[in-house]
């Protein structure tokens, strides 16, 4: 007896009705490049193509709101992280172009500029010709000023790095916070080399300058009270803008850089000069950031509002740092400017910061 036949299956035929995938012809459909942005030039740059729009926002892209959150708040990257706001956070874009590429090779270059200067003021012996005086200022001054630049590093810039509500945003301070990281680490590796190279060289004393020492305990409460600051958008106006300028950019600028070379310190304006190099990139940001919501067609006025209230908290308060530091000036054997002078060029380029963001100057400035 033979075996039943198998059933015949049929199977429905396929239709292309040019939907799916791939089918569609448009203008674009061809090109290898993104187009759901529009870039600031003609054409996208890399920085543009792997930054923008990367991290999501329910206003643009996500038509059903946040698909993740938090447990206790709203989800992703929420606008109320701040009171600054801006119609249109996506439209700042980082004047550097700064994105993970130029991270490493910018830094890298730097670390070998260190390096290099550090080997051959070994190999020649370059400290044993600095005066006593100078060598105390830069165990205590120098050292302790690492100590500001490693807490703005951890506490402030890497705090904040993922608060912002736009990739831009957050990439910038993430380069911010390595900058400031880097750095802090020159300073400590060129302590170490002093220390190992320089007889009768205290290279802790900048430990109790820190914690101890009159002159600084203001330049470390303003630091310490920069970390308790909730809001990311006023702690990076706080840190760059008014505390980076009326201190800062007072120690690095306006007397590191003067005094070093007459002293007999070629080395030390090589390192320190690369902090001022960064800080000068990270200020170019900070400033597009803070022009572009002071510009704002919609919140530009309660922005600029906003910024007066936080330099009349703030302003007193980096000043009475600055004035604290005055000591300091005098305690190098060769002096080159005075006190007052080097104040009166930190408030000069203070002012000339705030002209650019359009923030009217604080009468604290001038008293």
């Amino acid at each position: 007896m033979s075996a039943p036949a198998a059933p015949k299956r049929s199977f429905p035929s396929i239709e292309f009705t040019d939907a799916e995938a791939g089918a569609l012809e448009f203008p674009s459909s061809r090109s290898r490049k993104y187009s759901y942005f529009e870039p600031a030039k003609k054409r996208a740059t890399m920085y543009e193509d792997v930054t923008v729009d990367v991290q999501p926002d329910p206003e643009r892209y996500l038509t059903q709101g946040w698909i993740y959150g938090f447990g206790d708040g709203p989800g992703g990257y929420p606008q109320n992280w701040t009171s600054a706001e801006s119609s249109n956070w996506h439209a700042f874009l980082d004047p550097n172009e700064e994105w993970e590429q130029t991270i490493f090779r910018n830094n890298a270059a730097v670390v070998h500029q260190v390096e290099l200067c550090l080997s051959n003021a070994k190999r020649a012996h370059a400290y044993q010709g600095w005066n006593r005086p100078w060598l105390n200022f830069i165990a205590r001054n120098l050292g302790a000023w690492m100590h500001a630049e490693n807490g703005m590093a951890l506490h402030v810039f890497a705090s904040i790095q993922r608060s912002g509500p736009s990739n831009m945003i957050n990439t910038a301070v993430a380069v911010n916070a390595a900058h400031k990281m880097r750095f802090a680490q020159d300073l400590a590796l060129f302590n170490l080399d002093l220390d190992d190279e320089v007889e009768d060289f205290d290279g802790s004393a900048h430990v109790d300058v820190w914690r101890t020492a009159p002159e600084w305990q203001p330049t470390r409460e303003a630091v310490e009270r920069l970390t308790a600051i909730g809001d990311w958008c006023k702690l990076l106006f706080v840190t760059n803008i008014v505390f980076e300028q009326l201190v800062g950019s007072l120690f690095r600028t306006e007397l590191v850089m003067q005094v070093s070379a007459r002293n007999g310190d070629y080395i030390t304006p090589t390192i320190v000069g690369t902090g001022e190099h960064d800080y000068a990139r990270d200020l170019g940001y900070t400033r597009n950031l803070f022009r572009m919501l002071s510009r704002d067609e919609e919140f530009g006025e309660s922005n600029r509002a906003q910024f007066a209230e936080w330099m009349a908290e703030w302003v007193p308060r980096c000043l009475d740092a600055a004035h604290a530091l005055q000591p300091i000036w005098s305690q190098p054997a060769e002096q080159s400017v005075t006190f007052a002078t080097s104040l009166d060029n930190a408030k000069a380029k203070f002012t000339e910061v705030l002209e650019s963001i359009e923030v009217p100057v604080p009468e604290e400035l001038n008293k």
